[in-house]
């Protein structure tokens, strides 16, 4: 059945000239605000339905593009879901429009993994029910924008940030769906007036190098910025980038020819693992938008074309990487594409601007000069060209939260599981990048072996590419000691690990401060407590999970985990040095793992050792209890502190040194501690309970008190 004459399906709107960019949230004048938002949210409304005309029949519609994508069906209800899935939740509007549809089209957006597919069977409305659909979700979401009180600037709490938001999803979904349409059966699409490509080709050039000269960059957003932004975008990132070598075009079509005519497609060795694994899966031996008719042409969104060797070739992360490989190989160089810091210090030299808002972008950017890539000789930045705009630049570095990052409470899920290393960033934008996607401070991020309109540059360095951590704790025991140790505090019970440590210093006034040995350190802040004050303080723990944690927080000064709310609720916490005074103390700190029961010799020498929660989750306690003197200086201090929670699943019942009955008598822990521990030792102070509270999830806690006794070690 074809569509593009029914009532009820999208029809070819009269789009302005220049699509609105993003809107400015600060200002003086509220109203001119909500003139702007409005006229947004209706230009990108229009224009996303306007992009489904070029699809011919309900069968372009229901018959996914690839078998790794929902079919594009999904995407013309899903933006307009997202509006009120995202407003209900913000409490901004009081009923749902159309719960089927609101639970249809909620969620399944990523690409699901080439190695994982989705057989699902999807009952879908009619393209006119979803239309009819979608003009309710406008009239509601108007009404907002034309009610709501507006108060000037606009940031995370205000009622119109998730207005904003649906309105730079929609933008995003705009440019995924037309790489969909693009990927679509040449027969279900069809030309369209609004959706003209770029007719202009002529000779590739000659890619060259131009050399980028060393600085620093600052990256990150401040949570007042008066641009919206995605989680992602926010916190800080400093790095000082060495000088490097940029190509001063992009990888055209013809450049990569010479890739494919050198069988680059058919040599192992040019890929990675995971590289060689898409490539064995999808029998690729060209770029998916090549097609070979006697000759190359090239598929654009709704038609083929003779190929354009002077457009920019476009291709997946795998790809861009075995190119540069084989480049390598080529050249006798280090060439590989830029890192994330690289670009921007690139975007820096080349002296890019910010798209301005009454003028076509000096980029093929923002749908201003057409629908499709252009020459890469077209726009000139500084001495390169297309340092942003034509297609997006595939970036070595994986994506990853700077410092201070947080998730907005409405889309707690936008970049969270992308922190996996498995997703590359990518920048610069492309031909239909619109709104925020278009602008400098922009992190996406895809799977390596996503097809976006994206290609890539290549850079010659021989700076090490530094993976950054964007790994989040999710281990739920795990989690937990990383909040016992650096999250909140709760019922007013002190911090227990830097309670301990605090201790141990007021303990230690007037002594040798030099070394200090935290046994069973955990996550490790007694060790950063008391480095405060120590020359050196050795951290060990016989759980290489938990030294881990101890290890990043002292390479990266951050550790995130995921807390459990309730159920599979979670919040994503971040915890920084800095936001505990520890920073310098870091330097001070060593993690290694190690059994206390049998410690190397190397940890010895020690001014105050502390165990804490740790005897009663030896297998041999009274072992490690009769052999720590060796491990402390004379006049030293060795400080435990346990629960004094004897279980036999850590300890065997003939090996527990109190908390049993013998000859009739009860025998306590601290009966044991004594009777083991005097020989080398004095006890210095009287035991003092000190209590401690384990969050589990935000109406489950343990409540403990855990016994501290100091002892001072006997000359």
């Amino acid at each position: 059945m074809t569509l593009t004459n029914s009532p009820t399906v999208p029809q070819e709107p009269v789009l302005s000239e220049l699509f609105p960019r993003t809107v400015y949230l600060a200002g003086n004048d509220p109203e001119a605000t909500r003139r702007a938002i409005e006229a947004n949210f209706t230009a990108t409304f229009d224009r996303y339905e306007s992009l489904f005309t070029t699809l011919t029949s309900e069968e372009a519609y229901v018959k996914k593009s690839i078998p790794l994508r929902h079919p594009l069906i999904f995407y013309l209800g899903h933006t307009a879901t997202f509006f009120v899935n995202k407003l209900v939740l913000a409490k901004l509007l009081p009923a749902r429009i159309d719960p089927s549809m609101e639970s249809t089209f909620a969620i399944g957006v990523d690409e699901m993994s080439w190695d994982d597919l989705n057989e699902d069977h999807y009952e879908w409305p009619s393209v006119s029910e979803i239309m009819d659909y979608r003009a309710k979700v406008r009239a509601a979401v108007l009404n907002l924008i034309r009610e709501l009180p507006l108060t000037l600037p606009v940031n995370w709490e205000s009622p119109f940030w998730p207005i904003v938001m649906g309105i730079e999803h929609e933008r995003i979904h705009l440019e995924t769906s037309s790489v969909l349409i693009r990927q679509q059966s040449l027969n279900l699409v069809t030309p369209q007036a609004a959706w003209q490509p770029i007719r202009t080709t002529g000779e590739p050039p000659e890619n060259t190098l131009v050399t980028v000269p060393g600085g620093e960059v600052t990256l990150g957003k401040s949570f007042d910025d008066p641009w919206y932004g995605w989680d992602n975008e926010y916190g800080h990132h400093q790095a000082d980038v060495e000088e490097f070598k940029a190509s001063q075009f992009l990888v055209s079509n013809s450049e990569f020819l010479e890739f494919v005519e050198a069988g680059g497609y058919l040599t192992d060795a040019y890929w990675s693992e995971e590289g060689l694994g898409w490539r064995t899966f999808a029998e690729a031996t060209h770029p998916t938008f090549w097609v070979w008719k006697n000759e190359w042409f090239l598929r654009l969104m709704t038609e083929e074309v003779e190929m354009p060797w002077d457009w920019p070739v476009e291709v997946n992360f795998h790809e861009a990487k075995a190119f540069c490989n084989w480049k390598s190989e080529q050249t006798g160089q280090t060439v590989r594409m830029p890192t994330e810091d690289e670009w921007h210090r690139l975007v820096d030299e080349a002296g890019v601007a910010e798209p301005a808002s009454d003028k076509p972008a000096n980029a093929n950017l923002h749908l201003d000069h057409g629908a499709s890539a252009c020459p890469v000789t077209r726009f000139q930045h500084g001495q390169w060209f297309d340092v942003v705009g034509n297609v997006w630049q595939w970036i070595e570095t994986p994506t990853y939260p700077f410092p201070g990052f947080d998730v907005h409470p409405l889309y707690d899920d936008f970049t969270t599981p992308t922190f996996d290393n498995q997703h590359n960033l990518i920048k610069g934008g492309s031909w239909i990048s619109c709104g925020n996607e278009t602008r400098l401070s922009a992190r996406y991020a895809f799977r390596r072996h996503f097809f976006q309109h994206a290609g890539f540059r290549y850079v010659v360095s021989e700076a090490e590419v530094k993976l950054p951590s964007a790994y989040y704790e999710s281990d739920a025991r795990m989690a937990e000691y990383a909040e016992f140790h650096y999250g909140d505090q709760w019922f007013g019970v002190a911090n227990f690990p830097k309670t301990l440590a605090n201790k141990a210093l007021a303990n230690m006034a007037g002594r040798q401060k030099n070394r200090a040995l935290d046994l069973g350190c955990a996550s490790g802040r007694s060790s950063f407590e008391l480095a405060r004050e120590f020359e050196h303080v050795d951290g060990v723990d016989f759980s290489a999970n938990f030294i881990r944690q101890g290890v990043e927080m002292a390479e990266q000064k951050a550790l995130r985990y995921t807390r459990t709310e309730e159920g599979e609720l979670v919040s994503y916490q971040e915890r920084t040095l800095a936001s505990m005074g520890l920073e310098e103390a870091a330097e001070r700190v060593s993690f290694h793992q190690g059994d206390a029961c049998n410690l190397k010799p190397q940890f010895s020498g020690y001014d105050l050792v502390l165990a804490a929660n740790l005897i009663d989750r030896l297998y041999k306690p009274a072992q490690f209890l009769q052999a720590i003197h060796e491990r402390i200086n004379a006049g030293g201090i060795l400080m435990i502190a346990s629960p004094y929670t004897w279980l036999e699943e850590y300890t065997p019942k003939e090996e527990w040194i109190g908390g049993f009955k013998r000859d009739g008598e009860n025998v306590s822990t601290l009966d044991g501690l004594k009777e083991l521990l005097e020989p080398n030792f004095r006890m210095i102070s009287d035991p003092e309970k000190v209590p401690f509270v384990i969050r589990e999830t935000m109406h489950k806690y343990q409540h403990s008190l855990s016994e501290v006794t100091l002892w001072e070690r006997r000359s």
